[in-house]
């Protein structure tokens, strides 16, 4: 019986040791998991930069302006860009801060920490890039619409027949937000789609108790 016993003792010790093996091959699991999202996050941001970028140097604005007179708002917008790149500078970094913190977490505490810390910068970001494209849509056409030689006629049109002008201006508003509508559904595709897998991860994290 006494053999018996230590028999049965043997096979629980072995029993939780494969359960803790099992959590610890888990935790590595989702641990590597994370960190590859958290890496895509961080390139993806890259890339993005480097797109608005390009697009901004494809317009010349600056030839438009100085042409029609508005050469004392160049200093201005070129002000403006560079504290909206400073700005999404910061977030790259703290993405790939976090990357690093996750890459090199030891701890599910830890782990899961970074994870809540990466999804609010995140969406941090894409409400920052959502705002700044309003602003920057509203400002570039006031700024078009005001520099243009035709102003005083638009000024008059809206004396004159104040609807049709309210119309085209209404007009602009609906394409303006609808561009705002199908870069919102372009974040929520591909960082929507990488958060959920973050998340998804963070309560597996959850239901391991080491």
């Amino acid at each position: 019986m006494k053999e018996l016993d230590l028999l049965k003792k043997d096979w629980k010790k072995n029993e939780n040791a494969f359960n803790q093996l099992s959590e610890i091959d888990i935790y590595k699991m989702l641990h590597q998991k994370s960190s590859s999202i958290v890496q895509w996050i961080f390139i993806i941001s890259l890339i993005e930069f480097v797109f608005w970028i390009g697009i901004s140097l494809l317009f010349d604005t600056d030839t438009y302006l100085e042409e029609n007179n508005r050469a004392d708002i160049v200093w201005y917008l070129h002000l403006f860009d560079v504290l909206n790149y400073s700005i999404i500078l910061v977030f790259i970094y703290l993405f790939y801060k976090n990357y690093r913190t996750i890459s090199t977490s030891s701890s599910t505490k830890l782990l899961m920490q970074s994870i809540l810390k990466t999804r609010k910068i995140v969406q941090l970001y894409v409400w920052y890039n959502l705002g700044m494209l309003l602003l920057g849509s509203f400002v570039g056409v006031f700024i078009a619409f005001t520099s243009n030689p035709k102003w005083d006629n638009f000024n008059e049109s809206f004396a004159t027949q104040p609807k049709v002008t309210l119309i085209s201006i209404a007009i602009l508003v609906v394409v303006i937000a609808g561009l705002m509508g199908i870069l919102w559904g372009i974040y929520r595709l591909i960082y929507g789609r990488l958060l959920r897998r973050l998340f998804a991860n963070y309560k597996e994290l959850k239901k391991i108790d080491f």
